[in-house]
């Protein structure tokens, strides 16, 4: 059986699985990150745990795989296979590419951005299959966004596409942690939402999830709560969809876990803020937490296919 590593790095846990040529899970396992422990053991537990996915497809299949694809958060520079930056796990520069190669026997390897990663496999087989435009915005601890087009995620002319948390959209707001003020992801994040939540309701462990429910209750603080961000969530994706045209907005994360109690009054207020633009379809993520595990084995396929034309 042909196959392929897929690797998600989180800065908690690992998801790792084998997959087949039509994206097919063959094998699935999880590990933890270990960023405890430092950057340095987090690199030997991605290699180590690369490893053991091999000797299990080796012994399970037959055969070596024959690609891997790895999915890192922070700032990933593709084209050299380097993990540039990521806060939560504490590292720079780390030529990840290379150092999985090498452990991998010399099997081809890509290395991917974990949100674009997602957003890969959301477009192709998930959420936005059929559509030849769309924006992917998971809503977790921040918020960053992937740019598809034709089954294929933009990157930008530096890596960076999509980081539309980062856009401003209460000018003078709330500090962000990127240096201004005003943030989208300061705004409609779960973890913005815990916060305010746990600020209305005087109760510091209460979380985005509560705050829903208690908005499904009925409870004016709540739906306060909520109305602000979802309010903060419709400027951002009419600026999106001014800029970008998508077809289809797929909405992920913790906070699409809300299910309508988010989707309804958002396309409500992304219609009511649309002018000339065309509005697009919201929908929420397909693939849940597989999405960047499945998207890291499609840029492994494609890494094949890639090396198959040249």
């Amino acid at each position: 059986m042909r196959h392929v590593i897929a690797l998600d790095v989180g800065g908690t846990g690992m998801k790792a699985a084998l997959i087949g040529p039509d994206a097919e899970l063959l094998h699935e396992a999880r590990r933890d990150t270990g960023r405890d422990r430092g950057p340095d053991a987090v690199v030997a537990s991605i290699l180590d745990f690369a490893a053991a996915l091999r000797a299990h497809g080796l012994a399970e299949f037959g055969e070596e795989p024959a690609a891997a694809g790895v999915a890192v958060p922070g700032i990933v520079d593709t084209e050299k296979g380097v993990a540039v930056y990521a806060a939560n796990l504490g590292w720079s520069g780390v030529p990840l590419r290379d150092m999985l190669t090498a452990r991998l026997g010399g099997i081809p390897v890509a290395l991917g951005h974990d949100v674009r990663t997602g957003g890969l496999a959301e477009g192709r087989v998930g959420a936005g299959r059929g559509a030849d435009r769309f924006l992917f915005m998971p809503l977790g601890t921040g918020i960053a966004g992937a740019i598809g087009i034709n089954g294929v995620i933009e990157p930008g002319a530096h890596g960076s596409a999509g980081e539309i948390g980062h856009v401003v959209i209460r000018p003078g707001g709330i500090p962000c942690g990127c240096g201004q003020r005003g943030c989208l992801e300061r705004l409609a994040s779960a973890s913005a939402v815990s916060l305010a939540w746990a600020a209305a309701s005087g109760d510091p462990k209460a979380d985005a999830a509560d705050c829903a429910s208690a908005v499904e209750a009925g409870d004016p603080r709540a739906v306060a709560v909520w109305q602000e961000a979802v309010d903060a969530l419709a400027d951002g994706l009419v600026m999106a969809v001014t800029l970008l045209d998508p077809r289809t907005l797929i909405i992920g994360g913790g906070l699409a876990e809300a299910g309508e109690t988010l989707f309804a009054p958002l396309r409500a207020a992304v219609e009511e803020r649309v002018t000339f633009q065309k509005l697009p379809t919201i929908v929420p993520a397909a693939l849940g937490d597989t999405a960047g595990c499945l998207g890291a084995g499609l840029l492994a396929w494609d890494l094949l296919a890639t090396e198959v034309s040249a």
